[in-house]
C-alpha cells in the first residue's frame, strides 16, 4: 500500500437526482460526457504550499469523476490517514460530503478537514443528469443495447446505481446494491 492509499478510498456510483422526472435515454445521451478525460479544480487553501497542491492535483487527475479530495491541513499528506477521496459519484457535492466525513473521522489535527480538489469530466457543465464514469460507461454500453422497458436508478448517499427492466426493477437493484433508501430513477425508457 502506498502513502496515498487513503486517497483511493472510493465508493461505487451515485447520482444527483436533480431531475424531477426521469429522462429518456435519448435525452440523457446528449447530456452525458465522453468517458475520457478529467478536469481537476484545486480549491485554494492558505495552509497548503504550491508544491503540495501540485501533488494533490497529480493524484486527483487519477481519480474517476465525480470525485473530491479532502485532507486535514495540520497533518502530513504523505502519512495521514485523514486524506480521503470520494470518487465515482454523480456530482462533486456528494463526493465532497463523503471525503469530508471520512477525513473528519480520521483527523488527529486541530484544524477541521477541507476539500482541496474536485474532479469532473473534461468539458464539464451542469446538466439535468450526471453519471459517474462507471455509470456513464454502463449507460453507453449495456443500457443502450437493452430492450425497453429499462431504467437506471441511483443513490446519492451511497454512490450505487441499479438497472432493471422498468423503474421498479431499477429501484430494487439500486436498493439491493446500496442498502440505502434514497434510490431514484434518473433515466427510463
Amino acid at each position: 500500500m502506498t502513502a496515498f492509499r487513503a486517497l483511493f478510498v472510493c465508493t461505487v456510483l451515485t447520482a444527483t437526482g436533480a431531475a424531477a422526472d426521469p429522462l429518456s435515454g435519448a435525452d440523457a445521451k446528449t447530456m452525458l460526457f465522453p468517458e475520457n478525460g478529467v478536469s481537476v479544480e484545486l480549491v485554494p487553501n492558505d495552509k497548503l504550499s504550491k508544491d503540495l497542491m501540485k501533488v494533490i492535483k497529480a493524484v486527483a487527475e487519477q481519480q474517476p469523476w465525480y470525485a473530491a479530495v479532502a485532507l486535514s491541513p495540520d497533518e502530513d499528506l504523505m502519512t495521514s490517514q485523514a486524506t480521503v477521496a470520494g470518487a465515482q459519484f454523480h456530482d462533486t457535492d456528494a463526493a465532497a460530503a463523503f471525503a469530508l466525513a471520512g477525513c473528519e473521522a480520521k483527523r488527529t489535527g486541530a484544524t477541521p478537514c477541507v476539500v482541496v480538489a474536485l474532479v469532473r469530466p473534461k468539458g464539464w457543465k451542469a446538466t439535468d443528469v450526471q453519471l459517474s464514469l462507471n455509470a456513464t460507461a454502463f449507460f453507453n454500453g449495456d443500457y443502450l443495447k437493452a430492450e425497453s422497458p429499462k431504467a437506471i436508478a441511483t443513490s446519492a448517499s451511497t454512490g450505487s446505481f441499479g438497472f432493471g427492466a422498468g423503474t421498479d426493477a431499477a429501484l430494487a437493484d439500486c436498493a439491493t446494491k446500496s442498502a440505502a433508501e434514497d434510490c431514484v430513477v434518473v433515466i427510463a425508457d
